[in-house]
């Protein structure tokens, strides 16, 4: 069974959308992770934008590269820009990927404006994961 990570900078948002949507796409093809170069919680709107639809991620936590420095994971998905520049030298064979996707947790306006950007990010994410399970978990 493959050992994916999805990286991002606080694995807050992104990374935990992308986790939560790996794990519902692969089944038990995979085993998902992600972690941050920080932790920051795992934001509140991302929690109930995914329960919208249909996706728990309440019972996520937010870790730390560091914690899982003794994984040799198979694949690991960079979700930010940050990241992908920020991250500390992580030994891996992994085969590495990465896409940038906005960061909801920036946006900006009323409830509504915010919610529609994270709307719009998790849609991205859901679209990419979709992609990747089909191309490289079979």
């Amino acid at each position: 069974m493959k050992k994916v990570l999805v990286l991002c900078t606080g694995n807050s948002c992104r990374s935990q959308i992308a986790e939560g949507y790996l794990r519902h796409f692969a089944g038990n093809r995979a085993e998902i992770y992600s972690a941050g170069i920080e932790t920051h919680g795992v934001n509140p709107k991302a929690i109930k934008i995914m329960k919208e639809d249909g996706i728990d991620i309440s019972n996520h936590t937010s870790n730390h590269i560091d914690e899982y420095s003794n994984i040799d994971f198979d694949l690991v998905i960079t979700v930010c820009d940050n990241a992908k520049e920020s991250c500390p030298y992580f030994p891996s064979t992994a085969i590495k990927f990465h896409r940038n996707f906005p960061d909801p947790a920036k946006a900006i306006g009323s409830e509504q404006e915010v919610m529609a950007q994270f709307e719009k990010v998790r849609d991205m994410i859901r679209e990419y994961a979709k992609d990747f399970v089909n191309a490289n978990l079979k």
